[in-house]
């Protein structure tokens, strides 16, 4: 809950922040800031941080970072000045990358192979309900007064007693003679991970504006078309165990990625806000195989030396396609309308899998 989809929390907060500090100059660049600013911070420090993090050791460094996670998330409550704002994201987004980094290390030092993809299917799920927690409370919070989903944060402190009395380090070193660390291999897995988050961040970034500013939702409504997709998205980490029992890494893949073009051009087709429900599940189904996919085909390839190290450097990757998404896409959002944005990308999508398709058929 507190990693991947904790920066969501106050996604339907955005249209009345931008409304509270409506003086304030490019107020509408600083308010998606606020989403985006932690994951920059996750992608720049994160390689750094898997190297702190093997030295310093797992559970003082989770200690750490769930506390701070609680204090600089929460500070939203009190803070007044747009500028503290975005301090309190930066530094919240070094506490997210720990907890990352460190979940999934631990995934890939207890587990191996299907159990691994196993489990690994059952962590996404939580992040996944952690979404749903996270978006549908900041909506129904957010409808109240738009500060309270800042609130949701100091769940971190409830997770601490747990994680104290867990001993979370792993003192034996295994030795897998049929699993190797491969850099040059694990590279392209980075770059997947990278464009997938720039086309999945598309729903937290861009449905609620046009949920809010087009069809007149409340952050209520917002924040339970996007819990749906979460709750799709953690239903899709648990299929991503079958799905791999019959298809390799790569295929499942380009099947994810299949799901969530579909789902896309589906929401351009959407004039009655409550087909959203449908559209959104397509697209947080196959994020959910995706990101589980990414995943595991990481811990396929790294030994429990270099595990929390690569962990960083995928959590990298993933942060920086959020980070980067609503700045790729901005411009295309202004030049074509918000319906007709997402046609564009899903169909694009769709072209990109055809040409895979074909390619692989020839060769």
């Amino acid at each position: 809950m507190t990693t991947m989809m904790s920066n969501v929390a106050i996604v339907t907060a955005l249209p009345r922040f931008e409304n509270y500090f409506s003086a304030i100059e490019n107020i509408e660049f600083y308010s998606r800031l606020m989403i985006t600013l932690p994951s920059v911070v996750i992608a720049i420090f994160s390689p750094f941080l898997g190297h702190l993090i093997f030295k310093v050791g797992k559970k003082s460094s989770v200690i750490f970072a769930l506390i701070f996670f609680s204090l600089t998330g929460s500070a939203g409550l009190y803070l007044d000045s747009v500028e503290m704002f975005l301090l309190s994201r930066a530094l919240l987004g070094l506490c997210i990358a720990t907890l990352m980094i460190v979940s999934t290390s631990l995934v890939g030092d207890y587990f191996k192979g299907e159990a691994r993809h196993k489990f690994m299917g059952y962590q996404s799920a939580f992040v996944a309900f952690g979404g749903i927690v996270f978006v549908v409370g900041g909506g129904v919070l957010s409808d109240i007064n738009w500060r309270l989903p800042f609130g949701i944060y100091l769940i971190g402190l409830l997770l601490l007693p747990l994680v104290i009395t867990f001993k979370a380090d792993k003192e034996k070193e295994e030795h897998d003679d049929d699993v190797a660390f491969m850099p040059t291999n694990i590279l392209g897995i980075y770059f997947l991970g990278f464009i997938f988050m720039i086309i999945f961040y598309i729903l937290p970034t861009q449905i609620p504006f046009l949920l809010i500013n087009e069809f007149n939702a409340s952050g209520k409504t917002a924040g339970f078309i996007i819990g749906v997709a979460f709750l799709a998205n953690a239903f899709g980490a648990i299929a991503f165990t079958k799905f791999k029992k019959r298809y390799d890494f790569a295929t499942i893949y380009i099947i994810a990625l299949t799901i969530i073009a579909g789902g896309l051009v589906g929401i351009s087709f959407v004039y009655n806000i409550n087909y959203f429900y449908f559209t959104s599940l397509l697209v947080g189904f196959g994020g959910g195989v995706m990101m589980t996919n990414i995943s595991a085909w990481m811990l396929s390839r790294t030994t429990f030396d270099k595990r929390v190290k690569a962990s960083g450097y995928l959590t990298s990757s993933l942060f920086m396609g959020q980070f980067v998404s609503p700045i790729v896409f901005h411009p295309l959002v202004e030049t074509l309308g918000i319906h007709y944005f997402f046609f564009a990308v899903g169909s694009f999508l769709l072209v990109v899998v055809a040409l895979i398709l074909l390619y692989k058929k020839l060769a």
